[in-house]
């Protein structure tokens, strides 16, 4: 079918991408051993740690969070080692099978993908662990796959409360720069993120916020690593440069969305996104659908995964609004494959578009033959017309 007008992309990453940001990525490539390029670096090196909340160096790689994941890994451990993870989702269940084809020994403490990683099993799991076998504890902050929130801070107190000195990584991949995140002060080692979600670019661009900590770790790694290691990338980060060619007009792009992120502030930015989840939340509710994430403390103002009635499949909903209204929404994942349907309401998103994208998801459950009330849009606006 031909569509006018432009096409909704409400997945939950890649999000939608500024013209601004599209237009800063146009800019000429310019020499990557320059002063130009020295200067551009230096700047979106200041600016990312600011929105990671650390006083390091955030080290930048051309890469998807898919390799931030592994420089945290490789960077940090040594064949053998033992890390917990804890099972939110499909993400997390990912993190642990690439630990395992590093030679690691992940254990994982399992969870109904319908909740966050539960700080009182992660203090027992360490409590137990006398000999202190765990290395790192992984956790994913927001759970693309379920739309579920971890207690970051309860966690890092629940390592404390347990006397224990394994690393605390996080992969903030679809929460940085939407959901409010203090890697120094919440006590983070490592911090995973990725460039198309909160920031705004399209997927290339990953990061890894390290603690002292983290460094300390680091120097008695012995996991190979030549891509991803960190001596080199810090060395060469504090003169403005990189040991190899970086992607030139992604980092264009990154000081484009800083700027924007910046002039919105970064308070306004979390406020407008916890706005967008209580509007897709009420909306649900009010079609007399399931919101998966079960826990009130762990919605995610990033997405809203909903649950399919029975007898109804998600994925044959997502081709008649794609079809119909030209919307994308996101796919239930392994487990959850035709389950559920994902509203992604992150990134460059207004009150106009998040109403415009329920409508669609309305209209849409009603050409599906799901029966919704109809009442489901006026509850979202009555939530952003009123906060």
């Amino acid at each position: 079918m031909t569509h006018s007008g432009r096409h909704f992309l409400q997945i939950p990453g890649p999000s939608n991408v500024p013209d601004s940001v599209l237009r800063a990525m146009s800019m000429p490539t310019i020499d990557h051993r320059g002063p130009d390029f020295q200067e551009l670096f230096s700047h979106v090196l200041t600016g990312v740690a600011d929105i990671f909340r650390t006083s390091n160096q955030v080290i930048i790689y051309p890469a998807t969070g898919t390799g931030a994941w592994e420089a945290a890994l490789v960077n940090t451990l040594s064949p053998g080692d033992e890390i917990l993870c804890y099972e939110t989702g499909h993400f997390s269940s990912l993190w642990k099978a690439m630990a395992e084809k590093w030679g690691l020994k992940p254990t994982m403490i399992e969870g109904d993908w319908r909740t966050g990683a539960d700080p009182e099993k992660i203090r027992a799991a360490l409590t137990e662990d006398t000999g202190h076998r765990f290395k790192a504890v992984c956790v994913v902050h927001n759970e693309t796959s379920t739309g579920v929130t971890s207690r970051i801070p309860a966690i890092r107190a629940a390592l404390d409360a347990a006397d224990h000195p394994a690393l605390l990584m996080v992969d903030t991949i679809s929460s940085l720069g939407s959901v409010d995140y203090r890697h120094d002060e919440w006590g983070v080692d490592v911090t995973v993120s990725g460039s198309q979600k909160g920031l705004m670019l399209p997927p290339g661009m990953s990061f890894n916020a390290v603690s002292d900590k983290a460094l300390e770790a680091h120097e008695k790694s012995t996991l190979p690593k030549s891509f991803w290691n960190w001596t080199e990338m810090l060395a060469s980060g504090k003169n403005g440069q990189t040991p190899y060619t970086p992607n030139t007009n992604l980092l264009y792009g990154l000081k484009e969305a800083l700027r924007i992120l910046n002039e919105e502030g970064m308070d306004n930015v979390f406020a407008r996104h916890i706005r967008f989840g209580e509007a897709t939340r009420a909306a649900v509710e009010a079609w007399g659908l399931e919101v998966l994430c079960t826990n009130e403390n762990e919605h995610s103002p990033v997405l809203t995964a909903v649950l399919m009635p029975e007898g109804h499949d998600a994925d044959e909903l997502r081709r008649v609004i794609l079809e119909k209204f030209n919307m994308s929404l996101g796919a239930g994942l392994s487990k959850l494959k035709g389950k559920i349907f994902r509203i992604g309401h992150l990134g460059d998103l207004s009150d106009l578009t998040l109403a415009g994208t329920l409508s669609g998801v309305q209209m849409g459950l009603q050409l599906a033959g799901i029966k919704v009330d109809p009442s489901g849009v006026e509850a979202a606006l009555d939530i952003l017309r009123d906060t």
